[in-house]
């Protein structure tokens, strides 16, 4: 068989044309000479048969010719959704060329993605030396007793960090597409919770977990760490005392909900909040990126943060993110 798309749909036609044009002479015949002669029917099943089978190599010709595409569907869809990274396979000889354009058009982007990556890393690991030494002066400032000034410069510093990390985070979703990685959600948790404990250690907060272990997240377990960091973070922030976290399926999307029992959030800030640099308490501990930056990232993957009200008296938030 022919590789040309023509070719092949040349060929069907051709079968179902002859089969068609075989199959009506024989039935023209059959009317004109064979009904009337009734034992003479036998001999004129062969031709019929002939013109049957005609049309149906043609119409397997044509569904075998019409077989790549959709092969080249599936295979874009998951070049689409990552879990590929070339179109493989053989195609007709018309379409052909156009794989390998995309392929190469796939492997130019590849590159290009790497190198602004490559960039940006190196923009943050050159941020890294100034902000230590900002830090480094909050430090003296507060020693020579001008904990204003040394306030002032940690806040500083702290928010141009989480924009550099923002900045990253992004980059590197977008690089990489919705479904490139994939990491274990139960492993991150139990890590972040550790950490939170640790940095939120003054206060008596009972923070606990259910996630099974089988449970995966498309996404860097880098993005997964800051954003789960950040919304347990501001939990901490808030909760008076219970903090609770769940992942569960639902289809092909994995559903976080955290919830604490802090005072909450009025439903006209629950979107509000979610914009960059906005915070609902301005005298509050922290700034407005922390949710900005896990929506931003979580549409990046394709899924979404609500905030609604909890069970235990204060903020919901439920994440959403292509399982695994």
């Amino acid at each position: 068989m022919p590789r040309s798309l023509r070719a092949r749909l040349i060929i069907a036609s051709v079968l179902w044309t002859a089969g068609l044009l075989a199959l009506m002479h024989m039935f023209s015949m059959l009317v004109v000479h064979v009904l009337p002669a009734a034992a003479h029917f036998p001999h004129a099943l062969a031709p019929i048969l002939a013109g049957i089978g005609l049309m149906v190599a043609g119409f397997l010709t044509l569904r075998r010719s019409l077989t790549p595409f959709r092969q080249l569907h599936d295979r874009l869809t998951a070049v689409r959704g990552g879990s590929e990274q070339r179109v493989a396979g053989e195609y007709a000889s018309e379409v052909q060329p156009l794989i390998d354009e995309l392929n190469a058009l796939l492997e130019d982007r590849e590159k290009a993605v790497k190198r602004a990556l490559d960039t940006a890393g190196d923009l943050a690991h050159g941020l890294k030396t100034p902000l230590a030494l900002l830090t480094r002066e909050a430090d003296a400032a507060m020693t020579t007793g001008n904990p204003a000034l040394a306030e002032s410069i940690a806040q500083q510093v702290e928010r141009m960090t989480r924009q550099v990390n923002y900045q990253l985070a992004r980059a590197r979703a977008a690089a990489s597409g919705p479904a490139a990685a994939t990491c274990e959600v139960a492993v991150c948790v139990e890590a972040l919770i550790r950490a939170v404990r640790k940095l939120h250690a003054g206060r008596a907060l009972s923070i606990s977990s259910t996630v099974a272990p089988e449970l995966r997240a498309r996404v860097h377990r880098e993005d997964l760490e800051e954003m789960l960091g950040n919304l347990l973070d501001n939990a901490c922030k808030w909760a008076r005392s219970r903090i609770t976290l769940e992942a569960s399926r639902d289809g092909g999307m994995l559903s976080l909900v955290l919830d604490d029992d802090g005072p909450g959030l009025a439903p006209p800030l629950r979107t509000v909040v979610l914009e960059r640099g906005v915070r609902a308490d301005e005298a509050a501990p922290g700034h407005g990126l922390g949710l900005a930056i896990v929506r931003t990232l979580s549409e990046v993957y394709g899924g979404s943060i609500v905030l609604d009200y909890s069970p235990l008296g204060g903020l919901r938030v439920r994440l959403s993110l292509p399982g695994r």
